[in-house]
């Protein structure tokens, strides 16, 4: 009985060195989780969304919210909740300086972001999040989400997708990130806008032979494409002040 005791314990201590090595030598890279479509996130009544007004009064308290796919995952950032789609509430490519350009815009008195304890765990619709933007006292909501992939000479790589490190020598690999953004009137739904921009990165594969390498990559495409976007919304939003805050 204590030799078989032995040999069990002797078993599970080789497993455990052998867990740890490959945690130790890692040499896989695991692409980001992907974007989600706001449009579907929407309540889908045609004859309820086309009786949507604006409720907005101008100054307006603008509220900023990232959402992905469900089960984010990434390098750098993961999204909460359950549901058709999940909320990034920690910035890893914004900047202050991007919130204070959408603040600086015309008829916007204050930028918000959501947290956590704003948010419900299981999110289905845009509603839950205007729900949480009108606790801020929000009347307008952005939504912005990332839609990243990966691609070779050879091969597109979707979210999610673990990929050896010897997979990217010896190609010219691609990553291109486009930002789309929706803006919606809290207490309505209504859509006043949408904008959107895309940026890439391109390596030769010989020099992303570390995560590292990879996710650096990834941020710069993602980060340009956020600032691109914003200049967008910019051009958005000057229609949207034109027609529904200009003459109030």
């Amino acid at each position: 009985m204590k030799e078989t005791y032995v040999r069990v314990s002797t078993l599970r201590a080789w497993m455990l060195v052998a867990a740890l090595a490959v945690h130790g030598c890692a040499t896989t890279y695991t692409t980001p989780g992907g974007a989600v479509s706001i449009p579907a996130i929407t309540e889908p009544e045609v004859a309820e969304a086309l009786a949507d007004e604006p409720a907005a009064t101008f100054p307006v308290r603008l509220i900023a919210a990232r959402v992905q796919a469900p089960g984010y995952w990434s390098g750098t950032n993961r999204g909460y909740g359950r549901g058709a789609y999940s909320v990034v509430t920690a910035r890893d490519i914004e900047e202050q300086e991007d919130f204070a350009r959408l603040e600086a815009l015309p008829g916007v008195s204050a930028v918000g972001t959501l947290n956590r304890m704003l948010l419900p765990p299981t999110m289905t619709t845009t509603k839950e999040l205007r729900t949480a933007a009108a606790r801020l006292r929000g009347d307008v909501l952005l939504l912005y989400t990332l839609d990243t992939v990966f691609r070779t000479d050879t091969q597109r790589l979707g979210p999610l997708q673990a990929v050896a490190l010897g997979f990217f020598p010896n190609k010219n690999s691609v990553v291109t990130s486009t930002c789309s953004v929706a803006i919606l009137d809290v207490r309505t739904g209504f859509v006043y806008g949408v904008a959107e921009a895309s940026a890439t990165e391109e390596e030769r594969s010989n020099l992303w032979n570390t995560p590292a390498a990879i996710e650096s990559a990834r941020l710069l495409a993602e980060r340009r494409a956020f600032v691109d976007a914003l200049a967008a919304v910019e051009r958005t939003w000057s229609d949207i002040y034109a027609q529904y805050g200009g003459a109030r």
